[in-house]
């Protein structure tokens, strides 16, 4: 049996020594596409500046590289795709490139580089106020968008506060103080803007293995929304499967459609259109949902995520989990906001507690008053599926939960009893399809 290291948190810290080669060439018909791998220079705890790849892989055992597409567009398909001056992650660390990677004495890690181009795959589809969303393991945590960076960046955070910690966290406006002030008070890994105002990146500074990301093309976001990248992946046997990426055609609220369909011979419509306010939750539910590992869904109230599920076999399982966790997420903020503790802690002190009248009993009688009246902050709010519902049964315990609205590709031999489900709901629940699927594995 090998013996176990004496010091498990070291393999987080060190950097693996990687041998990929310095460029690589595809050949894809009659494109040729030339990528140069990506070195990073960065200060040690002395000073000296290193040039190093990616720290490791998935796990701090595999070896990894970054590629940075520097010459050759490919032409195929029909679609426009990403070419060299497109470069966002992979512009970082590049000599001469705007994007920076600034505080951190640790080079950035695969993980941290994917779960922030996962963040950036939602960002282009809600440019229209300042969003930030927040990713851990390439899955969104929170998101949310606002009326400044900073509120934005508070309402993800406290969406799930307990999946937040360390999370990468992306915004699509420059950062400022403020901002900066309120993520130090948080233990995030990651930090992405397209700039950042004032001493923003000399108060993140004082983390110092917090990795903060420039990168300037983030305000181009929107351009990327009709651009195209060829997505890989690779089989355990050395094979690959390759195909176009994929694209959210819903980008704005009039891009959905009343969801309707036929049953024997008769034409199910849903009855009630969605509210202004509604539909604009769909449609940040529904860029949202583009970041999201499937099966999934998602609730969302005032252009904030609620509750996530996602990488589940069954629908109606991933509605419950989605549920669990906006339920959970509610709890845990408002023992945070009222008593500046967690609600676990909470419940372990009242169980120490015996008597009735303990203190710790009657805040959690409180906390769990809150969270009865607002069905886990999912009254009124909307859901968001990636696919369609093959049962009602996903869509009757969404309404149980007092959902107002729901979005979903639509196409399933019984969306008729899904739509009967929200008609027949008191007061009737919207529901619009999105003729679209968002399945990301």
């Amino acid at each position: 049996m090998a013996k176990p290291e004496k010091d498990l948190k070291s393999q987080y810290r060190r950097d693996l020594t990687e041998n990929f080669p310095s460029s690589l060439t595809i050949k894809f018909g009659e494109s040729v596409l030339i990528y140069e791998k990506t070195l990073f220079r960065l200060p040690n705890e002395k000073g000296d500046l290193i040039e190093s790849g990616l720290r490791y892989g998935e796990n701090p055992d595999q070896i990894a590289a970054m590629y940075r597409l520097i010459n050759g567009n490919l032409l195929a398909f029909g679609a426009s795709y990403l070419g060299p001056n497109d470069a966002l992650i992979s512009s970082l660390g590049v000599e001469g490139s705007t994007s920076k990677i600034f505080g951190s004495r640790k080079h950035p890690s695969k993980t941290n580089l994917t779960d922030v181009d996962s963040a950036l795959g939602i960002l282009r589809y809600i440019h229209q106020k300042p969003a930030a969303v927040i990713v851990k393991h390439n899955n969104p945590s929170g998101a949310a968008w606002s009326d400044s960076i900073s509120s934005a960046f508070n309402k993800a955070f406290e969406a799930d506060r307990v999946a937040a910690f360390g999370g990468a966290l992306v915004v699509n406006r420059p950062l400022d103080a403020t901002c900066a002030e309120l993520i130090n008070t948080k233990y995030m890994e990651v930090v992405a803007a397209p700039d950042f105002e004032d001493n923003a990146i000399e108060i993140l500074s004082k983390k110092p293995d917090l990795r903060i990301f420039k990168i300037p093309n983030l305000n181009r976001l929107p351009d990327y929304q009709a651009l195209n990248y060829l997505d890989f992946k690779s089989l355990m046997d050395g094979g690959l499967i390759i195909q176009k990426s994929s694209t959210n055609k819903i980008l704005k609220a009039s891009d959905f459609t009343i969801a309707s369909a036929e049953s024997f011979g008769k034409t199910i419509v849903s009855i009630r259109k969605p509210t202004e306010n509604e539909a604009q939750d769909l449609l940040f539910g529904w860029a949202v949902e583009q970041g999201v590992t499937s099966n999934s869904v998602l609730f969302v109230k005032d252009g904030v995520t609620v509750g996530i599920g996602c990488g589940q076999q069954d629908r109606v399982g991933v509605v419950a989990i989605a549920a669990f966790k906006a339920r959970r997420n509610l709890a845990e903020s408002l023992a945070h906001s009222y008593y500046n503790t967690t609600y676990e802690e909470l419940k372990k002190k009242a169980m120490e507690n015996a008597p009735e009248s303990s203190l710790e009993i009657d805040k959690l009688k409180q906390i769990d008053a809150h969270i009865e009246a607002q069905c886990g902050g999912l009254k009124g709010s909307s859901m968001v599926s990636d696919a369609f519902f093959p049962f009602r049964d996903a869509v009757d315990l969404a309404i149980e939960q007092k959902v107002t609205a729901i979005a979903h590709p639509g196409g399933s031999l019984r969306d008729y009893e899904s739509i009967e489900a929200a008609n027949a709901s008191d007061p009737p629940v919207a529901m619009v399809f999105t003729g679209q699927r968002a399945f990301r594995h």
